[in-house]
């Protein structure tokens, strides 16, 4: 089941884990910080590729 996921912009580092491996979901905003654009299918994958857990459903 796909779904969007929010990026905690309070413990987000802006390293880029989830826009270089999931770019058709995530981009930067203009603080630097990842956002999520798109509804994912690999919810659990995406959540573990970030460095500080600051990706959550």
């Amino acid at each position: 089941m796909a779904v969007k996921l929010k990026v905690n912009k309070d413990v987000c580092i802006g390293c880029g884990a989830c826009v270089g491996a999931f770019p058709d979901a995530f981009t930067f905003d203009n603080d630097g910080k990842a956002e999520c654009i798109k509804e994912v299918d690999k919810a659990d994958e995406v959540k573990a590729n970030c460095p500080v857990s600051a990706i959550s459903e």
